[in-house]
Order: C-alpha cells, then sequence, then structure tokens
C-alpha cells in the first residue's frame, strides 16, 4: 500500500524527513502529534485520518454524519482513536464507534481513551497535563524541561 506523502509517516525515510512530515500535517489535537511521534520512535508507519466511514443517513439515503478514525497502522491493518477528553465526555464518540463496528465489521479499529494515552505518556518519561474545555479539552504532553519530543531524545 502507498503512502500519501503529506499525511503518514512510517519505517521508510530518515527521522528529519519523517520530521518535517510530522509538522506539515495539521492534527486536530496537540495529542494526536505526541502519538505520531510515538509512532515514528517505533518506526510504526502510520497514515493520519486515511478514511472517512459514512455512518448514519438520511431518509433519502444521503450520507449525514461520518466517523474518521485517527490513525490506520497499515501493518497492522489496524485504526486507532485517540479519545483524551473527559471520560464523561466520550458518550458521542463511543456511540460512533460502535456504529463503526456495526457498520463495517471487518473493520479493526482500537480507541485509546485518556488514561491509555496518559499510561503511555508515562511509559515514555512524558509529563501531562489536562487542557481546559475551551483549549479542546484532554490532555497533553507537558515538557516543563523542554527536552523535546520522544524522537529527539
Amino acid at each position: 500500500m502507498g503512502f500519501d506523502e503529506e499525511r503518514s509517516s512510517g519505517s521508510s525515510g530518515d527521522a528529519s524527513r519523517v520530521r518535517s512530515r510530522i509538522d506539515e500535517i495539521d492534527f486536530a489535537h496537540a495529542s494526536e502529534r505526541v502519538a505520531a511521534e510515538i509512532l515514528d520512535y517505533y518506526r510504526i508507519a502510520w497514515l493520519y485520518e486515511p478514511r472517512s466511514f459514512p455512518i448514519q443517513w438520511d431518509k433519502d439515503g444521503k450520507v449525514i454524519a461520518y466517523f474518521t478514525p485517527d490513525f490506520y497502522l497499515p501493518d497492522f491493518d489496524l485504526y486507532i482513536e485517540l479519545t483524551t477528553m473527559s471520560q464523561k465526555l466520550v458518550t458521542k464518540k463511543n456511540r460512533k464507534v460502535r456504529r463503526l463496528r456495526e457498520l463495517y465489521p471487518e473493520i479493526n479499529i482500537k480507541v485509546f481513551y485518556q488514561k491509555d494515552f496518559r499510561a503511555l505518556l508515562a511509559r515514555f518519561g512524558i509529563a501531562s497535563e489536562a487542557q481546559v474545555r475551551a483549549r479542546g479539552g484532554g490532555v497533553t504532553a507537558a515538557d516543563p524541561e523542554g527536552r523535546g519530543s520522544p524522537d529527539e531524545g
């Protein structure tokens, strides 16, 4: 499977080329950038938001809702959805994932919740901080010592 050079990364290429691709992607949330850096650190090929799945239609058959998972890992045939917002706010996203699984049972998807993402950051020794709702909520990496991202250290 080919990779879209603008929105993907992975095992080919040197670290500077990987970094420049990440910098060109307009991630929806800072936690997605951190996740991409971790995937690159482990040289796991990924695509960012490569496909949107129709999940709801109106009475005329027009699509009125889509679900777009954050990452696709082609080597594992796995979609990843990163949900770093508070658990009490993820009901809508859980409903979309459930609907995706009902309509597309052949699609493999894993949801990483806030607690999963915090545990991943902790494993890398990266401090995390809660974001205020006005800034998108959820959790992002905090770097009070200016150590840089996981692939720089």
